[in-house]
């Protein structure tokens, strides 16, 4: 491990912008503070203020001259909102507060009242100082239809309505409203733009800290919901700013820090970066050879699909490695010879394995394809955890070496293995690993739940689970039977493309093989090793296509008693611009595009440090994302 070749400031404030915790624990951090009178809600409403300010004015449009409609809750979030909308309205901005529930916070909606902000009470039975609620239905009708004239009318909706109280589906006025402007359960149906290029459209969304409608802590999107071009999260960053498909509405997500206790607790989830997966890298040494770097073994491509045997290789090949070995059909090893004559066509220890990619399932395999199905067959059943000698008699025997099994190898996986196995599906085929076992799921059941269904492949099979997606989500075991849950985001949506697998399952083999050390003695950091091969796969995607759209971004940091550098650094992320002036979103590609860029894309990795230390922030290369870690590291301090 490399994680002292780096600064503590820039670790520290890495795992806070990358780790969520879930809603329990976050009230056990508040508690503190609250009981202490810190006053968390107008420090929540400051930011949401000039986080507001920030979104009118890229949007250009003057403060002054803006409409912003606040949707509020009766509960905390709705006070945030409320404080929020005071000091917006005394700044100049036309205001209107609308009411959802039956109460507004008491303190904050006094700051209204003195304010020259509307309000519009939905409820029949409201009680809000300063305002009537409607006498009847059909004047609540009337209410209602006023304002959904006044949001779309608006040009920044302040969504206040909920917060992570909130267990399942909105419901009532909450659940109608978020229809009317909304999504209700499937992913809004928007260009991959990156994060940071919210709609310029109006109006635009602020969300305060998490959109209304959305599953807190699971990544749920179980009903009715509002999605956000910029969400204002307080203390720590929740599940659903991670986990998809609630990630891709959350938007550009702002982080305000109340100095939470955060390494005191473990996360829910967090997220794969570029300095983390630095991290995992195994730098060459004086004394290597190429048995040192590591050997991967390959038992991939078939007569039916010889592309995979080549793409996989070529991909383990390209991956800071000594040599691969590839087992299979003399067709895919004659186009291998073609490309890459170092591959060695023989049996030997290998430190990783990859099979599967580009073998058909035995259902529906040729004659041809058998022996490539029986090789797997043996291999697999060595990871068998009912009947291996490694679980039977752990002390005397040498722990499997790790193996990636995807595609076609899904199929033949025995009933339960160790943790050592990587399984690579998609949502179809995960659901047919999970209908096998009895599970009643389809491929869109797993879009809905990545995270529930991930988790439960984890259960059923032993596996390490890597969930295939726009955000990828990986599940393993944490070393102490619980789930250890990492996501990656890195990924430009042109990354969607055939053989991108192959080649995924062949980078993961060779991350795997070059820490196969480290993973004899701490096999619970399989599921970290996993993800980096997945950030470097995703990485070398964005190097081929140029492209910096991206499924998840890192957030905004926003200290409250500096709210003048989060707008700088709000401003700073929301103006950059590709150094050739050409458009971010990039281009097509294909899966030999992947490998041709993977050199590159770990030398953008190996570029994060240097022999003084120093952290090297990959921003100024446009497909590298926004990972500027140092200056968020100087801006918590």
């Amino acid at each position: 491990m490399l994680s002292s070749l780096f600064d503590d400031d820039a670790q520290s404030v890495e795992g806070f912008l990358t780790e969520a915790f879930e809603s329990n624990t976050v009230r056990k951090f508040e508690a503190p503070l609250l009981q202490q009178g810190v006053p968390l809600m107008q420090q929540a409403a400051s930011a949401i203020t000039a986080t507001a300010e920030r979104m009118l004015a890229h949007a250009n449009i003057p403060l002054a001259q803006s409409r912003i409609v606040l949707l509020a809750g009766a509960g905390n979030n709705g006070g945030d909102g409320l404080y929020s909308a005071a000091s917006l309205s005394q700044a100049e901005a036309h205001v209107t507060v609308i009411a959802v529930g039956r109460s507004l916070h008491n303190e904050a909606i006094e700051q209204v009242l003195n304010s020259d902000t509307d309000i519009l009470l939905l409820d029949q039975e409201s009680d809000i100082p300063g305002a009537v609620a409607p006498n009847d239905a059909e004047e609540q009708l009337s209410h209602c239809n006023e304002a959904l004239e006044l949001l779309r009318q608006s040009d920044l909706i302040i969504d206040a309505m909920t917060g992570i109280g909130l267990h399942g589906a909105l419901q009532g006025i909450p659940a109608q409203i978020a229809k009317a402007i909304g999504e209700s359960e499937r992913i809004p149906l928007r260009m991959a733009f990156p994060p940071a290029a919210y709609r310029a459209q109006s109006p635009m969304v602020l969300a305060v800290d998490v959109p209304s409608g959305v599953g807190v802590d699971d990544g749920s999107l179980p009903g009715p919901y509002i999605p956000a071009d910029v969400t204002v999260t307080f203390g720590t960053l929740k599940p659903c700013a991670l986990l998809p498909p609630a990630s891709y509405v959350c938007g550009q997500s702002v982080l305000v820090d109340f100095n939470f206790p955060t390494d005191q607790e473990i996360p829910k989830s967090e997220v794969m970066t570029a300095r983390k997966c630095a991290q995992s890298l195994r730098m060459p040494q004086l004394g290597d050879s190429k048995y040192t770097r590591s050997v991967v073994g390959l038992i991939t491509g078939s007569g039916s699909y010889p592309g995979a045997g080549l793409l996989s290789t070529l991909a383990a090949s390209r991956s800071n490695v000594g040599m691969v070995r590839y087992l299979g059909p003399e067709q895919v090893q004659d186009h291998i010879m073609q490309v890459a004559p170092e591959t060695v066509f023989s049996h030997g220890k290998v430190q990783t394995w990859v099979v599967g990619s580009g073998v058909p399932s035995s259902a529906t395999a040729n004659a041809d394809d058998e022996e490539q199905i029986n090789r797997i067959l043996s291999l697999l059943e060595s990871y068998n955890a009912d009947t291996s000698s490694e679980s039977q008699n752990v002390e005397t025997t040498v722990p499997l070496p790790p193996i990636v099994v995807d595609a076609g190898a899904l199929s033949l996986l025995p009933t339960h293995v160790s943790s050592s196995l990587v399984i690579t599906p998609h949502a179809g085929e995960l659901a047919r690993l999970l209908q096998a076992r009895g599970e009643d799921v389809d491929a869109s059941g797993i879009n809905a739940e990545p995270l529930r269904w991930a988790t439960r492949a984890w259960e059923v099979t032993g596996a390490t689970v890597l969930l295939k997606g726009a955000i990828t989500v990986i599940v393993g075991d944490d070393g102490e039977g619980s789930p250890r849950i990492i996501t990656v985001g890195r990924a430009p949506a042109w990354l969607s493309t055939a053989g991108a697998g192959d080649v995924l399952a062949g980078v993961i083999a060779s991350m795997l093989a070059q820490n196969a050390d480290n993973l004899s003695e701490h096999p619970e950091l399989i599921s970290d090793y996993v993800a980096a091969g997945a950030y470097v796969h995703a990485l070398a995607a964005a190097v081929a296509s140029e492209s910096s759209q991206l499924a998840w971004s890192l957030p905004i940091l926003a200290d409250p008693e500096d709210l003048s550098s989060f707008s700088r650094d709000y401003d700073a992320r929301f103006s950059v611009s590709h150094p050739s002036g050409s458009s971010t979103l990039g281009h097509p590609i294909i899966a030999g595009d992947l490998i041709q860029a993977l050199p590159e894309a770990y030398s953008v990795l190996t570029g994060l440090y240097d022999d003084a230390a120093e952290i090297h922030s990959p921003v100024d290369t446009p497909y590298a994302g926004n990972e500027d870690l140092t200056s968020a590291a100087e801006n918590r301090k």
